[in-house]
């Protein structure tokens, strides 16, 4: 498997709906100084400066995958694993692996009885309006072709993204593992930092070499 991965890669780290770049910033910091690493932000989120080309979903989503130019591993918070996911298959060539912390993944979450964030987040959050009402396409039936290493971080305690769907796509994927944090909520990767870091350092020295 090692043998496989590309030896210059960078590290991508997409936030969840808030556009958050301070999100990751906690765990990012215990990454090797060596590694070549951007926190991506979102044009309309979180303050960054909205672009006329990104007006829906699908277009933030282009927006993102374009910013993979180069030999990466994505790590993803939540809405933001969607776009790795759809990563992994549009440029497989180019998608090293992926960390995938209480997403979604691209797959129908109506069995789950999931809580709906979306009107709390617009309350609370600096998001563009188009957000709240965009909805993203199931990529569901696609999961089993992506071959990159794939690890999967979730919280015991998360009503938004609950562990049965890491279980669910740890099935999914090719070479997939599951880590559940005690106590983690859907934003575990920054209260749980220094865990996740921790276990982020382990998959990369494993499987990435």
């Amino acid at each position: 498997m090692t043998d496989e991965i590309s030896e210059a890669y960078q590290w991508i780290f997409l936030p969840g709906a808030s556009g958050s770049r301070s999100f990751w910033q906690p765990v990012a910091s215990q990454l090797t100084a060596d590694v070549e690493q951007a926190i991506l932000a979102y044009p309309g989120f979180a303050g960054a400066m909205p672009q006329s080309d990104v007006y829906d979903f699908e277009s933030l989503q282009d927006y993102v995958i374009g910013h993979i130019t180069q030999p990466s591993v994505i790590v993803a918070q939540s809405m933001g694993g969607i776009f790795a996911v759809q990563a992994a298959l549009e440029k497989p060539d180019l998608v090293q692996a992926l960390v995938l912390v209480a997403t979604s993944g691209g797959i129908d979450l109506s069995p789950y009885h999931v809580l709906d964030w979306r009107e709390s987040y617009q309350e609370q959050l600096d998001l563009p309006d188009w957000f709240v009402v965009s909805k993203s396409q199931t990529i569901e039936q696609a999961l089993t072709t992506i071959t990159c290493p794939v690890l999967l971080l979730w919280g015991d305690d998360d009503p938004i993204s609950p562990v049965a769907i890491g279980q669910y796509l740890q099935q999914q994927f090719q070479q997939a593992e599951l880590h559940i944090i005690g106590k983690g909520q859907h934003d575990l990767a920054h209260v749980h930092a220094e865990q996740v870091g921790r276990l982020i350092q382990d998959f990369k020295q494993r499987v990435l070499g």
